[in-house]
């Protein structure tokens, strides 16, 4: 292992840091703020969307202080490839978990006494480890950062119990500054993040959470797995990108779809075997255009910058789970697509989940108050990024780029139609005692002779074929959206259909019920919307560079494959854009491109250079290997506790349904 050099605080600032270490000429938004702040000792909680830079605001400060910056990050699985990443670009980063030998772990503590690495990355149970804190003392600490802070709110969508006690942090190391990050939070997890972590005192920065570059869409189910094929096959031919379900057995389906045609996808959720997951989370970090379909339990601390979409086949139960969800696509800043296919079905499912849960009534309140806010963004005929902006609190115009926005829906008087459907809801339990879901509900109203109906004698109702001049299909969306309005609910085990007391002022005509009709959509292709954003990703490149930039991923994918790295480890897209695009002559002039750091500089110039003059491929000398980082995975290890998140223990969400 290389011994770095002492630093002395001071002696090199954050801006050379940014320059010859990352390739960056300049921070972006609030970065330099937040890595002053750290650097001069103080505390600081974070918000900052996906893709915006979090990671630089602690790494920064970890070179430009004494000591190691201890980064605490929730997923074991993600640790090597932070680490890659660090050790790509010259820093010397290693992590402690339980994927290490005795050996491994004995050389990476050593190191930290030594004063040898940068960067520490640990799992939040360790903490609870005697022996890990006994560790820490006896090394020099520059700074903790805490990722992925939002974990420690019990009221939030990723809640992971460790997290709990970082509090120790603040006890045991009142002098060491301490950043927390997250990319999604309201104000009321803010404050909660803030008083659980002891960070009351510290700076608060909160970035816009607008992804500009991700065009929302929401659409209503028909054929679901069919619709997201063609997305896919119209849109993002041959694109990374992530599919999320809400059961284990929809993931294995729409998994087995995907491939029989012909899409490259692979499963993930919690019932696969722990070797299963990691070795499909690799593929996905390290293959070009593959797609992963998984429950929740996937995505979190993923780094792949080329995700060209987030793709959700059921309903997310909050915004704050769709935002960090759909938050996953483009973060290097080209155009990426967040779709949502969203019926029926999905709301009823969420609502009887609901009822069904466990805790008191102070919890399924505020399950029902997140699954409200969900439904809105659904639902809304205004501009969804308005909407989803709204909800953390930030004021925007309409973007012109989601399908609000792009295809406008039109608004109708849902009135007399809501007035039938309710009261045929009224006259099957209080004339015959009964109650039914919305399938059976539709039949009466469009008068329908199915045989049930006949055999229960519903066609004698009074309401028997009043809603005949609606659709079946305008129907169910009828229901959907009055479930989401909260003028109808959701009983028992088999979804029948009730009114509430907001219904009574519908059927007395004191309340109008403004509903929302899709617009007519077209087809998806090279004149729709998506269409139109996939070719905002080609013609962002010159056509003289679009062969060199090719030939550069080519190199680029050989490269990590030799090196056991993702590839964006060795350049990210934007990288090899601008390489391709200014055609560096020179290693000074290579050094000018974005994201080409001295370390980098050193250990690809040479190849860059030669694939830039037109060499083969094949006559491109070997570049040298990854600089190795002081850990890399081993055996298991029985001083890890499972958690939530990790490896041996992956969050599912609640049980399945």
């Amino acid at each position: 292992m290389v011994v770095a050099a002492p630093r002395l605080l001071g002696m090199v600032s954050a801006q050379s840091v940014l320059e010859s270490t990352f390739g960056y000429d300049s921070f972006r938004g609030q970065q330099a703020e937040i890595i002053d702040t750290i650097v001069k000792g103080g505390d600081a909680l974070v918000l900052m969307p996906t893709g915006g830079g979090k990671s630089l605001c602690y790494q920064v400060p970890a070179l430009v202080r004494d000591g190691t910056g201890i980064v605490i990050s929730p997923l074991i699985s993600l640790m090597q490839d932070q680490v890659d990443a660090l050790a790509a670009v010259g820093a010397k980063a290693a992590f402690l978990n339980s994927t290490q030998s005795a050996e491994e772990r004995s050389r990476v503590e050593n190191a930290y006494r030594a004063g040898e690495l940068d960067l520490l990355y640990l799992a939040p149970e360790r903490l609870r480890v005697a022996s890990t804190v006994s560790l820490l003392k006896q090394g020099q600490i520059g700074l903790f950062a805490i990722d992925e802070a939002h974990c420690v709110s019990q009221w939030g969508h990723d809640f992971r119990p460790d997290y709990l006690q970082l509090d120790v942090l603040h006890d045991v190391w009142p002098d060491v500054p301490r950043i927390a990050l997250t990319a999604t939070a309201t104000e009321a997890t803010r404050k909660e993040i803030a008083q659980r972590l002891k960070l009351t005192d510290a700076t608060q920065y909160v970035s816009s959470f607008d992804r500009p570059n991700i065009q929302y869409r929401i659409e209503a189910k028909a054929q679901p797995l069919q619709q997201l094929l063609t997305l896919l096959n119209t849109e993002h031919p041959g694109d990374a990108g992530i599919v999320y379900c809400l059961s284990r057995a929809s993931v294995e389906k729409a998994a087995k779809f995907l491939v029989d045609n012909g899409i490259p996808a692979l499963p993930y959720h919690a019932g696969l075997d722990s070797r299963v997951r990691a070795s499909n989370q690799s593929r996905f970090l390290r293959e070009e255009g593959m797609v992963m379909v998984a429950t929740i339990a996937f995505g979190m601390g993923i780094d792949k910058p080329d995700v060209r979409f987030v793709a959700h086949l059921d309903l997310p139960k909050s915004v704050e789970g769709y935002y960090q969800e759909t938050g996953r696509a483009g973060r290097d800043g080209l155009p990426a697509t967040a779709w949502l296919a969203y019926g029926l079905q999905d709301v009823m499912q969420q609502r009887r989940m609901i009822d069904q849960s466990g805790g008191d009534l102070a919890h399924r309140r505020n399950l029902s108050a997140h699954l409200d806010a969900m439904l809105a963004l659904c639902e809304t005929v205004e501009c969804r990024r308005v909407q989803l902006l709204g909800y953390f609190g930030q004021e925007s115009a309409a973007c012109g780029n989601c399908d609000t926005c792009l295809s406008p829906p039109e608004s109708w008087d849902g009135t007399v139609a809501s007035q039938k459907l309710m009261s045929t809801i009224v006259r099957l339990e209080r004339e015959r005692n009964q109650k039914f879901g919305a399938g059976h509900l539709v039949d009466i109203l469009i008068g329908k002779t199915t045989p049930r109906v006949t055999q229960q004698r519903h066609d004698d109702l009074a309401t028997f074929g009043i809603g005949s001049d609606v659709s079946e299909q305008d129907w169910r969306s009828v229901v959907r959206q009055l479930l989401a309005q909260s003028l109808l609910t959701v009983q028992g085990e088999y979804g029948t259909l009730a009114i509430t007391p907001e219904s009574a002022s519908v059927l007395s005509g004191g309340r109008t019920v403004k509903l929302r009709r899709e617009a007519p959509r077209k087809a998806r292709g090279s004149s729709s919307a998506g269409g139109a954003a996939k070719r905002k990703v080609m013609t962002d490149l010159p056509e003289s560079a679009t062969d060199l930039f090719e030939n550069l991923r080519t190199w680029r994918s050989g490269v990590a494959r030799d090196n056991g790295v993702p590839a964006y480890v060795v350049f990210a897209d934007a990288t090899l854009r601008g390489i391709a695009v200014t055609k560096p002559q020179s290693l000074a002039e290579l050094s000018e491109i974005s994201g080409v750091g001295e370390k980098k500089l050193e250990t690809y110039g040479t190849a860059v250079l030669a694939v830039v003059a037109g060499e083969s491929l094949e006559s491109v000398s070997a570049v040298a290997a990854v600089a190795e980082a002081p850990a890399a995975p081993g055996s298991g290890d029985e001083n890890d506790i499972p958690f939530y998140g990790d490896d041996d223990a992956p969050y599912d969400g609640p049980p399945e349904h």
